[in-house]
């Protein structure tokens, strides 16, 4: 099935995945060094971009290599610093662009400026799971900012709005470390970074999928929600998709873990949990948005361009939004066909290595209308980059 020209999706990604070396070779976001030149690199958050760097005349001070058969003129370069974590087992390749006022010492990135707690880096058992949590904690934060959405720390005296992470973990004779969320604080049990414990839980709750990076943006959808709905006109739009988020959200929850979700629930919901209490449905339809806008970004960025891919894959149309047509809601219909066209053949190509399909979703009218109803938080924010 052929979709209309008007459905096409755009050339650029909002979050540029695909970088090359000065040298022309492909590198990849957690790259810091060139495997074919040898040249360092660096990831520059705000230009979304993994930059070729050498050292500046000042002692700790890098700037960027101009790419081979480029003019760069006398214009002056960019001077960065490299990110504090850089020396240590997270190995954060991230940039942190120098004014002449920052020295290394207190010279971390705007990623890990949002770490509050973090595991005992003196026993060698937590370096490996580390370096996992804060790979996808970087990707969840890079995204973020490829979209124009505010990533800000925590302000000392707990004002709103701002954004830290604990990263735990369960010891003997104490409670468990919970994932979640409370009032800016994203706190991980670093246990979910192996693994076996992550595959078990998996299996336990039934979830398609378990991974660090999914935690993570389920999570922070808690974090926004407080931050563009809770006190937004849209508020009354959100009970009318989701539901009345004042009803007891311990009661709500103690219910869906004793009694499981309602028959028919993937008629209305994303998954299971999502069907638990409305703030739980709209951080599971968040974090299925960030992850469609990631892997659609993503393909973009290698040259994929979904439109072009010959399956009949679910085509849906703006009836579905049940609203009067707009250049937003065109904009999300576009990417939203182009997912399902990508998708189904992600899941040809699990399928030939016998593996599990890499998207058991099917999106059902109202999920579409949950998500398009989060492109539209998103939406102003991406406009103004």
């Amino acid at each position: 099935m052929t979709p209309p020209a008007s459905a096409s999706l755009r050339l650029h990604p909002s979050t540029a995945r695909a970088y090359r070396c000065t040298c022309g070779a492909q590198v990849f976001f957690r790259n810091n060094t060139c495997l074919q030149c040898g040249r360092a690199l660096g990831f520059d958050p705000w230009l979304g971009q993994v930059l070729a760097i050498e050292p500046d005349a000042e002692p700790g001070v890098w700037h960027a290599v101009a790419p081979q058969g480029s003019e760069s003129g006398d214009a002056p370069l960019q001077r960065y610093r490299r990110c504090a974590q850089m020396g240590t087992p997270a190995l954060c390749n991230w940039l942190v662009r120098d004014d002449g006022s920052i020295g290394a010492a207190d010279c971390s990135c705007v990623a890990c400026r949002l770490n509050r707690v973090i595991p005992d880096l003196g026993l060698e058992r937590n370096h490996e799971p580390w370096r996992k949590v804060e790979l996808a904690r970087r990707r969840l934060v890079s995204q973020l900012i490829g979209l124009g959405l505010p990533v800000e720390p925590l302000s000392e005296d707990g004002g709103p709005g701002g954004l830290v992470f604990d990263t735990l973990v369960s010891l003997p004779g104490q409670a468990q470390v919970l994932t979640g969320h409370a009032q800016g604080v994203i706190t991980l049990n670093l246990a979910e970074a192996d693994d076996a414990y992550r595959e078990q839980v998996r299996s336990q709750m039934r979830e398609p999928y378990r991974t660090l990076l999914g935690h993570y943006r389920h999570e922070v959808g808690h974090h926004f929600w407080d931050r563009l709905v809770r006190n937004d006109p849209c508020l009354q739009g959100f009970r009318a998709l989701f539901g009345d988020e004042q009803q007891d959200y311990a009661a709500a929850l103690n219910a869906h873990y004793q009694q499981g979700a309602p028959p028919g629930w993937s008629g209305a919901y994303i998954s299971s949990y999502a069907s638990a209490h409305p703030w739980e449905d709209w951080a599971e339809t968040w974090a299925h948005y960030l992850h469609m806008r990631d892997t659609l970004d993503t393909a973009v960025s290698f040259g994929m361009a979904p439109d072009e891919v010959d399956v009949d894959a679910l085509h849906y149309l703006p009836s579905v939004l049940q609203e009067e047509p707009s250049p937003e809601a065109e904009v999300f219909l576009a990417m939203l066909n182009a997912w399902t066209r990508l998708t189904a053949v992600l899941n040809e190509l699990s399928r030939s290595m016998g593996l599990p399909d890499f998207y058991p979703f099917v999106l059902s009218d109202t999920v579409v209308r949950k998500l398009h109803f989060v492109h539209g938080r998103v939406e102003p924010f991406e406009r103004t980059t």
